[in-house]
């Protein structure tokens, strides 16, 4: 479990430090950002948010309260409190059209920074649970890396970036989105500032 913790925020941090994101979206508060390697494509949502740091970590970092700006959320259970800065949940999400519902079993890892200038942050990756095997209702879905670096912009204000890697399982949510055809991200974006704010 150590080691899937640890492996669960380097990689946040390895995503988040890697060259060549592109713009792909300015709105007021929002900036979104692609990166593509290979078959993988990573997204990054930067949001500027007036309430200061410590309080973003403590509302993004439990993600119970994630369904009351995030629509891709239906339901949202802790299955395991692994320690302070580690719990396991299980998610529902919608179906897309044509498919069953999703869910996703996923490790939650939070760190407050060791130094001023480092930003806190939220990890997230799918785990494996044997109490929870896949269910015939749901479409299993695979999490390969995402979450929150919160850097803090002086005591009232600061820096929410969420990121994700999109997996064949993230991407019908996706597709219509990066395209410009939908507005889901950034309306995520948006209820998520009015949230933390």
């Amino acid at each position: 479990q150590a080691y899937l913790s640890y492996s669960n925020i380097a990689a946040l941090t390895h995503l988040a430090g890697k060259p060549g994101w592109d713009i792909a979206r300015t709105l007021d508060n929002v900036k979104i950002w692609t990166h593509e390697e290979g078959a993988v494509l990573s997204f990054k949502v930067e949001m500027q948010v007036k309430v200061p740091s410590h309080v973003a970590f403590s509302l993004l970092s439990d993600f119970r309260l994630r369904q009351r700006w995030d629509r891709h959320f239906l339901t949202c259970e802790v299955l395991q409190a692994v320690s302070e800065e580690e719990k396991i949940y299980h998610v529902t999400a919608p179906p897309t059209t044509g498919h069953k519902p999703r869910d996703f079993v996923i490790l939650v890892s939070q760190r407050q920074p060791c130094r001023p200038q480092e930003p806190y942050m939220v990890a997230v990756r799918s785990v494996t649970l044997r109490a929870v095997p896949p269910s015939p209702k749901f479409c299993r879905s695979e999490i390969l890396c995402a979450g929150f670096q919160i850097h803090s912009n002086g005591s009232s204000s600061c820096t929410v970036c969420y990121f994700n890697q999109v997996t064949a399982g993230v991407m019908p949510y996706l597709a219509a989105n990066l395209t410009g055809s939908s507005k889901s991200i950034e309306d995520t974006a948006l209820e998520c500032i009015k949230f933390l704010e």
